[in-house]
């Protein structure tokens, strides 16, 4: 009997784990999600939180990978890139409610102004967007008040996903390089 249970929690455990949001990963899944899509109904959302960049404390959740070798000759920092996995929060203060992570990388890639190329994912792992993703590539110029960059896909709830995150630095300091970026982002998916 205690076979049979153990059993059972098993295949109830990789049943609800191997779908997001009630929906069926496999290629066949998939399939029939897109055979049903010319159904189904486009969806707005909107999201609002923090982006929590910090390259200097003793645990960084964005580190250096990569420079060139005039990097720091270059008052652009042109050619430094950064691995991320930053919190997202639900508000500024760094111990507010995690709701996901922002994983991808950036890099200084202009040599006018610092300007960033963006290319993350941010990975929602709270709430009801848990397992979901967006995907980011984009120009973000961080000294603008404000920063558009589009979503380009998605995946979970936001599949086939396509909408605009706004950017806006809350606060930052230019010796530390730390920084927390507020998020508005629409999208729409089905």
């Amino acid at each position: 009997m205690e076979k049979f249970l153990l059993f059972a929690l098993l295949f109830l455990a990789i049943t609800i784990l191997g779908s997001s949001h009630g929906l069926d990963q496999s290629p066949k899944g998939v399939d029939k999600w897109f055979k049903k899509l010319s159904h189904a109904k486009l969806k707005m959302t909107k999201l609002h939180f923090y982006f929590h960049d910090t390259v200097t404390a003793t645990k960084p959740s964005a580190i250096q990978i990569a420079q060139a070798n005039n990097t720091f000759q270059s008052p652009t920092f042109f050619g430094l890139v950064r691995m991320m996995d930053n919190p997202l929060t639900v508000n500024p203060e760094p111990n507010s409610k995690i709701i996901g992570r922002a994983q991808g990388i950036y890099g200084s890639a202009s040599f006018e102004d610092i300007g960033l190329l963006m290319t993350l994912n941010l990975v929602f792992t709270n709430g009801k967007y848990n397992g979901s993703t967006l995907s980011i590539l984009g120009h973000n110029q961080i000294f603008h008040e404000y920063r558009e960059m589009p979503i380009v896909g998605g995946s979970g709830v936001f599949r086939l996903a396509k909408g605009i995150a706004t950017a806006k630095t809350y606060s930052s300091d230019n010796t530390t390089q730390n920084a927390i970026v507020e998020y508005h982002v629409v999208i729409l998916h089905y």
